[in-house]
């Protein structure tokens, strides 16, 4: 009878108005511990930065992976961010097959739905301050797309990227009305619609 292995899921970047909606898979190691595992929303920005590279270094699998501007635009938030997380369980599979084939997993996500996948998979509301693995899950996703807004700040440098990250703060979107929109900006999404 093999055990089954939970893999814990998680998006981050579902409220911006510019970039890609990142997820990110995880299956901790039951005997590698991961010290001051809690929701990236609460940690401050080098502590998930730290614990991003240890859970890289002692998680039995991961995987990082997203959904675009155009796709979000496309199907909207909510399913380019299931897209993301069914894309990230995929891709964790495939390496966590090949390795740990006697095992199964179970899918635990945060939120109240579940992307569309092959293996056992539960929504958690609240989950990333309930399950490990889904904290783990949210620190990944979060320092991925995080990097990912840096590199968009070096492209397009007079939004300030790297200050908001995206968000509709009050100077994003004065900066946004003044340079107009750029073409990482979610042209689905309210504020920059008006501006089009």
């Amino acid at each position: 009878m093999s055990i089954a292995l939970i893999c814990g899921v998680d998006e981050a970047g579902r409220g911006p108005l510019a970039g890609a909606v990142y997820a990110a898979a995880v299956i901790l190691h039951p005997k590698k511990p991961i010290v001051g595992l809690a929701d990236s929303k609460k940690l401050a920005e080098k502590k998930r930065d730290a614990l991003a590279v240890e859970i890289k270094q002692h998680a039995l699998a991961w995987a990082i992976a997203s959904s675009s501007v155009e796709e979000i635009d496309e199907i909207n938030i909510l399913q380019a961010s299931l897209l993301a997380m069914k894309r990230a369980i995929e891709s964790l599979q495939l390496t966590f097959n090949t390795a740990l084939h006697s095992h199964t997993i179970h899918v635990q996500v945060d939120g109240n739905r579940c992307p569309d996948v092959n293996v056992s998979c539960e929504a958690i509301i609240k989950g990333d301050s309930k399950v490990q693995a889904i904290s783990a899950a949210s620190i990944l996703a979060k320092t991925a797309r995080d990097a990912n807004l840096y590199e968009l700040d070096r492209l397009y440098p007079m939004y300030g990227f790297a200050q908001h990250k995206g968000y509709p703060t009050a100077a994003h979107l004065a900066l946004l009305k003044q340079y107009g929109v750029s073409p990482v900006h979610r042209r689905s999404y309210g504020p920059v619609r008006e501006l089009l």
